[in-house]
């Protein structure tokens, strides 16, 4: 499983973006679209350069914890402890805060939501030391997920983004981002598309105070989720050495982009998150003028011929499933799915191309065949047909009796 993970995202390091895109220009230092279920690369600038992610890093931290709920280590209401490292006045100068403070109550899922609305330093802290003996340790467990995924070029010293010795590609986060979303779709909607949030409340404060609890509410910085229809997330980041960066998805009519832009310009925050924001829905909405994602269901593969062999028949596979190509197709057990221009994929047809005659030996794996996607402009994709098992050479008599069979066989044909 390791190493389909690994090679999911890497192989996304060769898929080009398309000539649609010359003439489209983004003011960030950085950046890139993709698909974001099939992961093919649509545009692409400058993104394999290291740049910062600042609270772009906050989504590791974020993953990190959802894998703890998801495999029960911990529970989103469970109340989580608040060291004096995590208390916002013990932050760096310039954190986003969602401003925890010494005798409060708060559970993991406030902090996740302190994370993704507020991009809380404080809230970042908070939940590292509630997962890890210390920030050295879950930074290596950050890092340590981050080679999981085959990411060489991205780095984490903490789990905040404060700190300029983070380090990502626009490119690597993108593929990050989109095993994120593939393993907690539900974070979308119960944190990054939330718009603010309020705290502390008086349930979290000590009962001297619950009756002037002070809550602040804050607003979530993606300016995109109340302006660009289908946003849904991700997270928006900000730190002097990096510029103003974002992870950017968005979803209509089945079609899912996601878009990360790093070293994005501004003279101050205001100038530089409409920078951000106004490059992030170019981006976007060139995406879906464009492209859409082309699901189709597969046919059902026959049992193919196999000449001179141990065995007469033999199973066909596409691939193993889940499973995604250089061309940019994912293909599970049910259907296929690529990316296809916009005007694509009307009376989508599909037929099954086998290379015959099959003479064994043949090893497991071996391309026997295509299966060939079309629509009424022409050849959409050509997907290997493989088999499924090896087959081995049958004994003397197998081999010569199928030997007259073909013999026969190209005679009459």
């Amino acid at each position: 499983m390791k190493r389909i993970i690994a090679l999911t995202f890497l192989i996304l390091f060769f898929l080009r973006p398309s000539l649609y895109s010359e003439g489209l220009e983004v003011r960030s230092r950085s950046a890139i679209l993709l698909d974001a279920t099939t992961g093919t690369v649509l545009y692409e600038k400058n993104a394999d350069e290291p740049i910062p992610p600042a609270s772009l890093t906050k989504l590791m931290t974020m993953h990190l914890a959802l894998q703890d709920v998801a495999m029960g280590k911990v529970a989103l209401n469970a109340e989580v402890p608040i060291p004096r490292a995590a208390w916002a006045i013990n932050q760096s100068w310039g954190s986003s805060l969602m401003f925890l403070g010494p005798g409060q109550r708060v559970t993991l899922k406030e902090l996740l939501l302190g994370l993704s609305v507020c991009s809380g330093n404080d809230a970042a802290v908070a939940v590292a030391l509630f997962l890890s003996p210390s920030i050295q340790d879950f930074a290596n467990r950050m890092n340590e997920e981050g080679r999981r995924f085959g990411l060489i070029h991205t780095h984490f010293v903490e789990p905040s983004g404060i700190s300029e010795h983070n380090s990502t590609t626009a490119r690597e986060f993108a593929l990050f981002c989109r095993y994120y979303i593939n393993q907690h779709p539900e974070a979308l909607q119960e944190y990054h598309s939330v718009r603010e949030f309020a705290y502390p409340k008086a349930e979290n404060v000590a009962e001297a105070y619950r009756d002037n609890p002070r809550t602040i509410v804050q607003t979530n910085r993606n300016l995109l989720l109340d302006t660009l229809p289908g946003v849904d997330g991700l997270k928006t980041g900000y730190i002097i050495e990096s510029g103003y960066n974002i992870a950017l998805t968005a979803q209509r009519d089945g079609t899912r982009f996601l878009a990360v832009l790093l070293g994005g310009p501004g003279r101050s925050s205001l100038h530089g998150g409409q920078i951000r924001a106004e490059d992030g829905a170019k981006l976007i909405e060139w995406g879906f003028e464009n492209y859409k994602t082309l699901t189709v269901s597969l046919p059902q593969l026959p049992e193919s011929r196999i000449w001179k062999g141990k065995e007469n028949k033999a199973r066909l596979v596409l691939s193993d499933h889940p499973f995604v190509t250089q061309t940019g197709i994912v293909i599970d057990s049910r259907n296929l799915s690529f990316t296809v221009e916009k005007q694509r994929g009307l009376d989508v047809q599909q037929r099954i191309e086998l290379f015959e005659p099959l003479i064994a030996p043949l090893d497991a794996g071996t391309v026997v065949g295509q299966l060939v996607v079309s629509d009424t402009a022409g050849i959409l994709k050509q997907i290997p047909i493989r088999l499924e098992r090896t087959v081995p050479q049958g004994n003397i008599f197998k081999r010569i009796w199928d030997s007259i069979l073909l013999t026969l066989a190209s005679l009459f044909k």
